[in-house]
């Protein structure tokens, strides 16, 4: 078999980017392939889940009070053992665990940074063969290094990221990840067992016809946000339309599509969840860092979600992100009704 020695794997990639900063530790890089080893395995298990014992449910809750799938259980357990063996972190958080793990030995200690992470996103769709991914943020300890991290670390606001980044498990597996630098994506290779660069320097359109947003709640919503999906109901040829409604309910696939295609996610607040039901610190930061770093927007329709201060481990908030324009044109309606 004749291998394309142009496409970089992940591997490669993020050593090229490591030559380019003499004075970096390579701890990033470090930490970053660790992910995509443990989203190897967790994809593994996603192909193959029809086979084996580990559809349904595991038959607890997690602190969000949510049913936990089997499949959640391993996609944590390996994003966690590949972490703590590493030698590039110092704790974790993680949507599945009521309280942040720290890795009190001597080289996470002296690790420079923490992660958290959604293991296994949109999980309510694992027994219906649709689409699932994981999330995961990065940041750089606060507290000193030598010590073991602190709950300090993880509360930063989503602008302190240095890295962000989804695996998604669908027609192909792909990891994409965001820096200061940029997004990349990358597309897993089953042949050879390797993520390889496919999606380079990812740009987010600055506007798309697709809006995704739960339209059986619209009665819950804000008169803002239903004049903004009336609005969109409504776009013709004439105003940039026509607009479509897509919604899978799995936000990693959401999100990624949009983030391709250009268009825009909404979950916002409701009458009876007015914070939502996105993590902030799980999926709403990092893809925020993402879709922004891509060209994109992202707010919890008051103020950019980054220059959040969180306060809590599993706080909640409504989200809002996508396309520039289209983010500009949810603004204007967020304004005009709901002020």
């Amino acid at each position: 078999m004749m291998i394309n020695r142009k496409v970089l794997t992940l591997d490669e990639f993020t050593l090229q980017q490591l030559r380019n900063f003499p004075s970096a530790t390579g701890e990033l890089s470090s930490l970053l392939r660790d992910i995509g080893l443990a989203a190897k395995r967790v994809n593994v298990e996603v192909n193959k889940a029809g086979l084996v014992d580990i559809l349904g449910d595991a038959g607890h809750t997690n602190v969000q009070g949510e049913d936990v799938k089997k499949l959640d259980v391993y996609a944590n357990n390996q994003l966690v053992g590949v972490l703590k063996h590493g030698i590039s972190c110092a704790g974790i958080g993680s949507e599945e665990m009521d309280e942040i793990e720290i890795f009190d030995d001597e080289v996470s200690n002296n690790s420079k940074y923490v992660c958290l992470f959604d293991p296994l996103d949109g999980s309510a769709n694992i027994d219906v063969n649709v689409s699932i991914g994981t999330i995961f943020s990065i940041y750089r300890r606060v507290s000193e290094i030598g010590k073991p991290c602190t709950t300090e670390d993880f509360l930063q606001p989503g602008n302190q990221q240095v890295a962000a980044g989804y695996v998604i498990y669908g027609s192909s597996t792909m990891f994409v990840y965001a820096t200061r630098r940029g997004v990349n994506g990358f597309t897993l290779d089953p042949s050879i067992g390797e993520f390889c660069l496919s999606h380079p320097d990812i740009q987010c359109p600055p506007s798309g016809r697709i809006y995704s947003v739960n339209h059986g709640n619209f009665f819950q919503y804000s008169k803002g946000v239903q004049q903004y999906i009336t609005t969109c109901q409504k776009k013709n040829k004439n105003n940039g339309g026509p607009y479509t409604q897509r919604y899978i309910g799995s936000m990693v696939a959401d999100v990624h599509r949009n983030l391709i295609k250009g268009g825009i996610f909404m979950y916002p607040g409701m009458t009876d969840k007015p914070s939502g039901k996105l993590r902030l610190l799980y999926e709403c930061n990092p893809f925020a860092f993402i879709i922004e770093r891509a060209g994109g927007v992202a707010t919890n329709g008051e103020q950019r979600i980054l220059d959040i201060k969180p306060t809590e481990l599993h706080q909640r908030s409504p989200f809002f992100v996508g396309s520039k324009l289209m983010m500009e044109e949810l603004d204007q309606h967020l304004k005009e009704y709901d002020a």
